[in-house]
């Protein structure tokens, strides 16, 4: 396995990523999940409208401070002059290597003819790469590109784009298993992005479905890809980069967190978080990664027996509360003789 990836004059510590994703992969979630193994974090998509960047909002999604380098922002919208001028901010702010979204497929960032959107038009996209890579490369900061495989199934046309990112000057590639139409749903299309691999010579980073340290190898095995991008999969699960690296250079499946691993964990995530965001916002955004960490998941059709700890957390409104009652929680449950940690078998 390739340890190491270059991008560029930089070399990522190893090639398990975290994905970027809106409202998730904020610069508390990118730093923590670096420190437990993520070799590579890309901030949450940032808007290229110049109205935009001075906004509460994409001032947080850019805001790398304290963050380990190298510090990677990612930018979505459609018109290549705007990402070009939003680049050159960005990079100015202190980003080391900018990333373009045509991979989202959110109907709202669809609906602006952005994301995965793009990939209709290849002409457009040409366009944006070359633009951006030309500003990219006046700072000598490396492009990277995270799209889908193709607009729809019958319409794939990863490949012809992988090439022409590579002839442009993109640095490396993450491709989705999954085309705009396919959304996240039915199963990644692994062969899709063997192709691409076997295509160019740049890196080329395989993204979906990859939740369990023997997927990830299989993915690796499957596509000759250069690295795996995690997503959802980290979600109330940071540790996930720790066991998929120590499966893949040693064979060995890390055990999961202790308790007390676990609580210590959590507690950090939410000081870290509610601090970033201040008392007010930061006490409710972070209900969302204490019901993931809890295993109650959007995704999920079959939710846990922690489901009444995480109806009750919902009704806290203070930070100290917040904190307060995890503690609490945490040490009834050691009290249970429990020392991993597993909400499956959480106290009732």
């Amino acid at each position: 396995m390739n340890t190491q990836i270059k991008l560029g004059q930089y070399t990522t510590a190893n090639p398990v990523w975290l994905a970027p994703m809106a409202g998730v992969t904020d610069r508390p979630f990118r730093i923590l999940c670096r420190g437990l193994g993520a070799g590579h974090a890309v901030s949450e998509m940032a808007a290229s409208n110049p109205e935009l960047w001075l906004t509460e909002k994409t001032s947080r999604r850019i805001n790398h401070v304290g963050e380990p380098g190298p510090v990677a922002v990612q930018l979505a919208g459609s018109n290549p002059e705007m990402l070009a001028q939003a680049a050159a901010h960005n990079i100015a702010q202190g980003a080391q290597i900018i990333d373009l979204n045509m991979g989202c497929p959110a109907k709202k960032v669809c609906k602006a003819a952005a994301g995965s959107a793009l990939l209709h038009d290849v002409a457009l996209v040409e366009r944006i790469l070359q633009t951006v890579y030309a500003v990219c490369a006046q700072y000598n900061v490396p492009l990277t590109l995270k799209y889908r495989t193709g607009p729809t199934p019958q319409s794939r046309n990863a490949v012809r784009i992988a090439q022409m990112a590579e002839r442009i000057g993109v640095a490396a590639l993450v491709l989705h298993g999954r085309t705009r139409a396919c959304g996240f749903t039915g199963q990644a299309e692994y062969q899709t992005i063997a192709q691409v691999k076997q295509a160019v010579g740049i890196p080329v980073i395989a993204n979906g479905d990859i939740t369990t340290p023997f997927e990830a190898k299989h993915v690796l095995e499957t596509t000759q890809a250069d690295g795996i991008m995690i997503g959802r999969a980290a979600q109330g699960n940071p540790w996930i980069f720790s066991q998929i690296l120590s499966y893949l250079n040693n064979g060995l499946i890390a055990p999961k967190p202790t308790l007390d691993e676990a609580h210590q964990v959590m507690l950090h995530h939410m000081r870290d978080h509610i601090a970033f965001y201040g008392e007010t916002m930061g006490v409710r955004t972070i209900r969302k990664h204490l019901q993931w960490y809890f295993g109650i998941h959007r995704h999920q059709e079959n939710q846990t027996a922690t489901q009444p700890l995480v109806d009750a957390l919902m009704q806290i409104d203070a930070s100290i509360h917040q904190i307060n009652f995890v503690d609490a929680y945490f040490n009834e449950w050691k009290r249970g003789g429990e020392t991993a940690f597993d909400p499956l078998h959480a106290p009732p």
